[in-house]
């Protein structure tokens, strides 16, 4: 039986990262969750077209990477949105 004492709460660590944001700006916190949440959402889309024609060229390429870099990070910024 472990002693509660040395165990390790992985949910305290994450609710502590989820507050990063609330201490950095506490005033845009809920508009910048929500931005990111809702942009999660509808990058996707914009998949589709790149996709759908192929990435034949670097231009195209680098559109999708950063058309997907974005969207990893909305999704890391409004991953908590609504709790």
């Amino acid at each position: 039986m472990a002693n509660s004492s040395t165990t390790h709460d992985s949910r305290a660590e994450g609710r502590d990262g989820d507050r990063l944001l609330e201490r950095l700006a506490p005033h845009v916190a809920d508009s910048v969750r929500k931005a990111g949440f809702w942009s999660a959402i509808v990058l996707p889309f914009l998949y589709v077209p790149l996709l759908a024609t192929g990435l034949s060229t670097a231009t195209e390429t680098a559109t999708f990477l950063a058309l997907l870099g974005l969207n990893l990070a909305a999704l890391y910024v409004g991953h908590a949105y609504g709790r």
